[in-house]
């Protein structure tokens, strides 16, 4: 039988064989009369043994199968809700099953999140890449006039920039991705930190006619330079939703929980249905800038949520677009 060719199980029964031979031979010489009843309970011992041997391996080769079933695709494995330890043994391999396949769909999403990744970002690189061709197909032309060459040399610097920010923006999302920012804690009041931010914008503002308006009090404790990145990637997103001679306003608080900066344009505002994606890499709502690739909000909020704060974004009723960020000084 196949229990028998369990080398723990034959042992187990060699030794109730030996015991029972033992106790027999030992009724036979001294105590005869006992002999019929030794025999019948050495039997009885020996079946019970048996049985329950039985019924524990088959449990075991079902639990067996029921595996093999699940590592080949198959059902779920279901444990019993039976008391011992081989129950207890089920239920571990139940958890054990359910985080593989929680694992592998998380492998699976993750597959199709980089393929569509690496699509977007082939897409967003091949475009200027075709108006570098053509730029160049220009410039190889003997009889272009030195006016016309200027101009197709700033139209390639441009797009050389555009591919520039883009591969550095790239690299700084997949550092945060892979999890291997170190955020330094600093502190500095949340008005300093609002103009740190906003510093690298005040020519574009300015030839703009935008006005820029910065307001309140409050502490900030965090990273610095990645902070600042963050902002001012929000402010820069107003500032190209915002027409000339307009507005943008940072207002900023402490409290007991959090630090708040709220950031306001008197633009065209966000549609009802960019709300929701607005934050999503490679995602342009409507109006945005050609030259925009869509990912300067995705990587504010990805640095604002790595230090434990949220960002959320509305569109008031009285016009405009408005950013609220939230710091909180205890893990939510």
């Amino acid at each position: 039988m196949k229990l028998k060719k369990n080398r723990e199980a034959a042992i187990s029964f060699a030794i109730y064989y030996i015991v029972s031979a033992a106790v027999l031979i030992y009724a036979y010489f001294f105590h005869r009369d006992m002999l019929g009843t030794a025999a019948v309970i050495c039997f009885v011992f020996t079946a019970i043994h048996y049985l329950t041997t039985y019924v524990r391996y088959r449990a075991i080769r079902r639990l067996s199968s029921e595996l093999n079933m699940i590592l080949h695709g198959g059902a779920t494995f279901s444990p019993s809700n039976k008391e011992g330890e081989l129950s207890v043994l089920e239920t571990e391999i139940y958890k054990m099953t359910v985080r593989l396949r929680e694992q592998q769909h998380c492998l699976k999403n993750e597959k199709v999140y980089l393929a569509d990744s690496l699509a977007d970002i082939s897409h967003q690189i091949r475009t200027p890449l075709t108006s570098i061709n053509i730029l160049v197909a220009f410039l190889d032309n003997p009889d272009i006039t030195y006016e016309r060459r200027r101009e197709l040399i700033n139209e390639l610097y441009e797009l050389l920039s555009r591919i520039d920010r883009l591969i550095t923006t790239l690299l700084k999302i997949s550092k945060l991705d892979a999890g291997t920012v170190e955020f330094r804690r600093e502190r500095l009041s949340l008005r300093e930190l609002a103009e740190r931010s906003c510093k690298p914008l005040q020519i574009p503002m300015e030839i703009r006619c935008q006005h820029l308006y910065i307001s309140g009090e409050g502490s900030f404790t965090g990273d610095i330079q990645w902070t600042c990145e963050a902002i001012s990637n929000i402010v820069k997103n107003c500032m190209e939703h915002t027409p000339d001679g307009g507005k943008i306003t940072i207002e900023t608080s402490e409290n007991a929980l959090y630090s708040e900066i709220i950031i306001r344009d008197n633009g065209s505002g966000i549609l009802p249905e960019d709300l929701p994606r607005i934050f999503e890499r490679f995602y342009k709502g409507s109006g945005s800038d050609e030259k925009s690739f869509g990912i300067g909000l995705a990587l504010a909020r990805m640095i604002i949520t790595d230090q434990n704060g949220s960002i959320k974004a509305e569109s008031p009723a009285g016009g405009g677009a408005k950013f609220i960020i939230k710091f909180y000084k205890g893990v939510i």
